[in-house]
């Protein structure tokens, strides 16, 4: 698997642009539908979406949960020489952390553990770290050490090595998580890696983007420091925050066939790479669901697989713009359990705009302008 890509326009070098592939794997879920634990699992780790982003949730630090459903994971390198790692990108989280030797978990043993003694630039930090789940959690502690992303060396990096993590970890292909949210937002203080991107000079704007393939495993693509024409087309809507804390921004309403179903006088949503979902308050998501024809069933909305082509859109509208998903954006597919929508029950009033969004719009987030940037994705 190739690391990084380097695009680069004729006109000159610092219109390079840093490319990390994503690799869309099995998520959680299905690999423990082929082992046939999914249920077993489901009940024991029930899934909040919403515990990333609520503090009552979090004893210490920042929040996570498990979602089973996420796909996407690019490959970073920490230490001299380096050693890999699969990460998810989060924009809804700030910590960069990753498994340690030190880690005996059984999340931690089928992952690639960072080896401190192997690493000729590693310095302990020794303040602990305790990032804390909905159903568990990953304890470790601070380091430092180059981290390099996409081709980028990142020197004097503090991240996280974990020493536990919770059981739900151990069916994720992903080894660690690299959050891309902002500097606030991180557990004991630690400096993002963008932050460090940015401060350190090494992108040409201080922006990413991220292009999630709608289909196949290839294609996928975090883009630091620019925007990649090729990965969409047509306007991009500036959306500005409406809190710097997250990549969270107001949505006017959601439609379905015209008619208002959910957000009714504009609500909150963060965009985030690291949920799998669209994520709603609970009447909300009912609403949707029934409007485009979801039963519920067992904490999933399902629907009859022979009617996706007759289902109706859902329309989430921003600043003004239509940001339409079809059925075939927000319908998945499972070989055991039929299909199900992408619209999930979540906490009082925040919304997440997650991966079945993001796969329909090329999302860039600004640091430079404090700005979200939408198009339609190629």
């Amino acid at each position: 698997m190739k690391w990084a890509i380097v695009v680069c326009a004729m006109v000159a070098l610092s219109e390079c642009l840093i490319q990390v592939p994503l690799e869309k794997g099995k998520t959680a879920r299905e690999i423990l539908e082929e082992k046939g634990l999914w249920e077993e699992y489901r009940l024991r780790y029930p899934h909040n979406p919403m515990s990333k982003f609520d503090s009552r949730f979090a004893v210490a630090g920042q929040s996570m949960t498990n979602d089973a459903d996420l796909a996407y994971y690019g490959i970073i390198s920490i230490g001299t020489p380096p050693q890999s790692f699969k990460v998810i990108f989060d924009t809804g989280s700030s910590n960069l952390w990753v498994p340690s030797i030190y880690c005996s978990s059984p999340a931690c043993n089928n992952h690639d553990k960072f080896n401190p003694s192997k690493s000729s630039t590693f310095r302990n930090n020794g303040s602990p770290l305790d990032i804390h789940y909905g159903t568990g959690s990953m304890t470790g502690f601070l380091a430092y050490d180059t981290v390099t992303v996409g081709g980028l060396a990142v020197t004097n990096q503090i991240f996280g090595l974990s020493e536990s993590e919770a059981p739900f970890m151990q069916y994720m292909r992903a080894d660690g998580i690299l959050g891309l949210a902002y500097p606030r937002l991180s557990a004991s203080g630690a400096t993002p890696v963008f932050d460090n991107m940015m401060s350190e000079g090494l992108v040409s704007q201080d922006l990413f983007s991220v292009y999630l393939s709608s289909n196949s495993q290839q294609g996928s693509v975090v883009t630091f420091g620019g925007i990649d024409p090729s990965h969409y087309y047509g306007p991009i809507t500036w959306i500005p925050l409406s809190n710097q804390l997250y990549w969270q921004i107001t949505v006017d309403s959601v439609t379905v066939n015209g008619q208002v179903v959910a957000c009714s006088g504009s609500c909150q949503a963060i965009v985030d790479t690291g949920t799998s979902l669209i994520v709603g308050p609970q009447s909300s998501i009912i609403n949707i669901n029934s409007a485009v024809g979801a039963n519920s069933q067992n904490g999933d909305y399902v629907v009859n697989c022979n009617s996706i082509g007759q289902m109706p859109d859902v329309t989430i509208h921003i600043q003004g713009q239509e940001f339409t998903l079809p059925a075939s954006a927000y319908v998945r597919q499972s070989q055991y359990f039929g299909c199900r929508t992408g619209f999930g029950n979540g906490g009082d009033n925040l919304w997440i705009l997650g991966d079945v969004f993001i796969r329909q719009y090329y999302s860039i987030f600004s640091r430079a302008q404090n700005m979200v940037g939408l198009a339609r994705a190629r």
